[in-house]
């Protein structure tokens, strides 16, 4: 409790009037009450996301390294790839190491600013990610449905800005984000049930006559959210098709084995991620709200490796080869 009531450092202003009230406090850091207040439980967190958080790292480091070396994977599925894997690597990053470090340390404190620079990030990269699925999702498309165009449409500048308008999308939407919410009056609580600073949980802490406008900024992404899941949908049901025509059993069991992984970890990345920022906010959060955060923040970036490596030929076959000259040059 000493630590919740620590922060009452000056009076909180509102439209230009001063309250000296000590519930009106305005905030100047925010406190991540994450999984649980219980010290085994805080362990076990931190070993567990610890341990998905390195085999995170490895698996798309190993994937950035391998399209950047590797003469075979040069092509545009591999460059969607290698900017997937980049930003997963940064996704993760933007949450875990903090949260595991409050749990091993059992200080659960972060700084105004350094909630309100997490928020931005999370947001930007969770939103470039949704874009560079959907971009995926068409290159795929087109792969499959369109093979004889593949190398007109697919050139190496649309590609190109294809990925720039992913990645300014999310800065955008990022920046939507924390301008409208931390612009706003924090008074009073500083609590946040969640273990990193995610924007419906901030919402909470403030008075619901303030919150319109990000309100209208979560539903207007959100909007676009749907957008790009109807847009992965309708290249999937034309993979599929294309697929169903391919005469050889064994040629449908492998690229439908590719494809549905895939499909299945944009579906949970969009749909927890949509329900999330669109249901009603809750000033108790219960323990379903958490795990449905750890589905959008963790576990794609985690699974995301698994399955583009470790269930792909080709940078099977990249490994092999690039093993094979490691070991030959130290020979």
């Amino acid at each position: 409790m000493a630590e919740l009531s620590r922060n009452q450092p000056k009076p909180c202003r509102r439209n230009g009037i001063t309250t000296n009230d000590l519930n009106r406090t305005e905030v100047t850091e925010f406190l991540l009450m994450g999984f649980s207040n219980s010290l085994e439980v805080q362990i076990l967190h931190a070993v567990l996301f610890l341990l998905v958080y390195l085999a995170a790292l490895m698996g798309n480091l190993l994937i950035i390294m391998l399209t950047a070396l590797d003469a075979h994977l040069q092509t545009p599925m591999y460059f969607f790839l290698r900017n997937l894997s980049f930003l997963d690597f940064c996704y993760i990053s933007a949450t875990v190491p903090k949260s595991i470090v409050n749990s091993l340390t059992h200080n659960t404190s972060i700084s105004f600013f350094g909630c309100a620079a997490q928020a931005f990030f999370f947001n930007d990269l969770a939103s470039t990610e949704i874009a560079i699925l959907t971009v995926m999702s068409y290159d795929r498309h087109v792969a499959i449905c369109q093979p004889l165009h593949y190398e007109v449409i697919m050139n190496r500048g649309a590609c190109v800005r294809m990925m720039v308008i992913s990645w300014l999308s999310g800065m955008i939407c990022g920046f939507m984000h924390v301008a409208t919410t931390f612009s706003l009056p924090f008074c009073g609580s500083n609590v946040v049930h969640q273990f990193f600073c995610d924007i419906p949980q901030l919402l909470s802490l403030l008075d619901s006559e303030v919150i319109i406008i990000e309100i209208g900024v979560m539903v207007f992404i959100t909007s676009l959210v749907v957008v790009c899941f109807v847009s992965v949908t309708f290249s999937y049901v034309s993979i599929f098709s294309a697929i169903l025509r391919i005469p050889s059993k064994e040629g449908r069991s492998k690229t439908f084995s590719t494809c549905i992984p895939h499909l299945m970890v944009v579906t949970l990345f969009m749909i927890s991620g949509s329900i999330a920022y669109v249901k009603p906010i809750s000033d108790s959060p219960s323990t379903l709200d958490l795990l449905l955060s750890v589905f959008y923040t963790v576990i794609p970036p985690t699974l995301n490796p698994i399955i583009y490596s470790l269930r792909n030929k080709d940078m099977k076959a990249a490994l092999r080869r690039q093993y094979g000259m490691l070991h030959g040059y130290f020979d």
